[in-house]
């Protein structure tokens, strides 16, 4: 951005809390894209998250440590087969528009997230055998099959409860610019790649958590412009700090700083199943996307790019799991192996483009493994593209590699299951394999943790066998914000926590 552009953000805030009233906490974030649509079923961005963390309850809340807790809802209960999930509403919760919170609206919600055309929630589910009102404050959700990740899935956007009557005189498009949540803040205003402004809901059921009036969220992928704005004070908190950065901004006595180990992965997903750009020998050819993986330094990546902040890794789930295969060794850098895996595939020289983001990190790491690929024969093109172009492509099958990462899940389900089940909603590799398939239906039905841990083990083998995606690294999700803000949580879902949040 350049110094005009920073001076009309600045003039256009100026602006816009003129008509806060004197003494209203308003706090301004600085995120690093703009959301792509506020529907919970259709949201496909980190950020999008965060701002709808801001704006609506779930019926479970996933708290800084990674305790699951009941939000909307008030207790639960399992049944002894672990088929049925028994939820408590609490009471005389209404929805904006005066709608009661009862059982009807949350299996409304739920239909809506698994039948919802497009709905990106909908693999998040496993076959439901029905969603049952038992009375106006309890719901039962009917398994097939025991399901131990339900209650995480519940504290995820697949969890927000929505108002009925409002949602359907909202129509399919109308849900992502007003969403009918109940929550501690409200929408008021969004220009596209310009701001979004929240403003505090009247009489929020937990009010007492609620300590601001107004938070602004200004989408600015430019993370040496994010850093600039908090500096100058025209931004009091910033997401997804480079890790370089980051270390420098510890150092700085008018800010303050927080880390934490997040849950998802940084990878490189291989287009393997869909369209003509599939058909290539990294596409096709196991033993050309294994030589890619062996001309990659996952440490030498970590050094340059986060000053050894990451976890270097080829796995789904960080070592921190339970779930993380122990005895799944991470292959070493070695050209020569990789060339003759080329020579073998009579692919010497094989040539794609891999599509990445946008910022500096993206970039960096994007021609980190460019020149390390290019020692061992590759010729690898870039491509910049913004996050939510490239989503599209990327559904659509146009791409050859894609540089993208997960934000994560506790539960390993959370983490592989849709980037990798043939039907997932976020499979960009295109990867059908009817054993994985089935090991994730195991995954997902077993409850108790050693039989789990040994089929998430066995998945990890097959796909480090077959990588459709490499995996690079866990990263740390990094903020600064301004010594003014109170009350900040550093969660592993990277999400920021605006309940408890305040400013002096």
């Amino acid at each position: 951005m350049t110094l005009a552009g920073r001076f009309r953000f600045s003039a256009a805030l100026i602006l816009l809390l003129a008509a806060v009233p004197a003494g209203a906490q308003t706090l301004k974030i600085g995120i690093s894209v703009d959301p792509d649509v506020l529907d919970p079923v259709l949201d496909r961005t980190f950020v999008g998250g965060t701002v709808l963390r801001a704006m609506c309850d779930r019926l479970f809340e996933t708290k800084a440590d990674n305790e699951i807790v009941p939000d909307l809802a008030s207790a639960y209960s399992w049944s002894e087969d672990h088929k049925q999930l028994t939820i408590s509403l609490r009471p005389g919760l209404s929805f904006p528009d005066g709608e009661p919170l009862d059982a009807a609206a949350v299996k409304f919600t739920i239909d809506r997230d698994i039948n919802f055309p497009g709905s990106i929630r909908k693999s998040e589910f496993p076959p439901l055998a029905g969603v049952e009102a038992i009375d106006a404050h309890t719901v039962r959700i009917e398994l097939n099959a025991p399901f131990p990740p339900l209650l995480e899935v519940l504290a995820s956007r697949s969890g927000i409860a929505l108002a009925p009557k409002a949602t359907e005189a909202l129509g399919p498009n109308g849900v992502g610019n007003h969403p009918p949540c109940i929550g501690p803040f409200k929408l008021v205003e969004r220009v596209a790649q310009d701001r979004i402004v929240l403003e505090r809901s009247e009489n929020y059921w937990a009010a007492n958590r609620v300590k601001l009036d107004r938070i602004v969220y200004q989408p600015l992928p430019d993370g040496t412009v994010r850093i600039a704005n908090l500096r100058s004070g025209d931004l009091d908190l910033i997401e997804q700090v480079q890790p370089t950065d980051f270390i420098e901004l510890e150092k700085d006595p008018k800010l303050a700083t927080a880390s934490a180990p997040a849950l998802g992965y940084q990878g490189l997903t291989i287009n393997v199943g869909k369209g003509p750009r599939a058909q290539t020998p990294l596409g096709q050819d196991v033993r050309v996307r294994k030589a890619l993986e062996l001309s990659i330094d996952r440490d030498a990546i970590n050094e340059v790019i986060a000053g050894g902040l990451y976890i270097p890794d080829n796995q789904f789930q960080p070592p921190q799991s339970p779930f993380h295969a122990a005895d799944l060794p991470i292959p070493k850098r070695d050209v020569a192996a990789a060339k003759k895996l080329l020579a073998e595939a009579g692919a010497p020289h094989p040539s794609f483009t891999m599509m990445t983001g946008t910022s500096p990190l993206n970039v960096q790491l994007a021609q980190m493994i460019q020149a390390m690929a290019g020692e061992a024969g590759f010729d690898i093109k870039l491509q910049q593209t913004d996050f939510t172009t490239s989503l599209d492509a990327a559904h659509r099958g146009d791409f050859d590699a894609f540089q993208i990462g997960w934000s994560g899940f506790i539960d390993p389900d959370g983490n592989s299951l849709t980037s990798l089940r043939s039907d997932g909603t976020n499979n960009f590799a295109h990867y059908s394999n009817p054993e994985i398939d089935a090991l994730f239906d195991q995954g997902r039905s077993t409850v108790e943790l050693e039989p789990r841990k040994a089929i998430y083990a066995k998945i990890s083998t097959i796909l480090e066998r077959d990588l459709p995606i490499i995996y690079l690294y866990h990263p740390r999700w990094l903020w600064a914000f301004s010594k003014s803000v109170h009350g900040f949580q550093p969660a592993s879902d990277g999400t920021i926590r605006v309940k408890d949040m305040s400013k002096s």
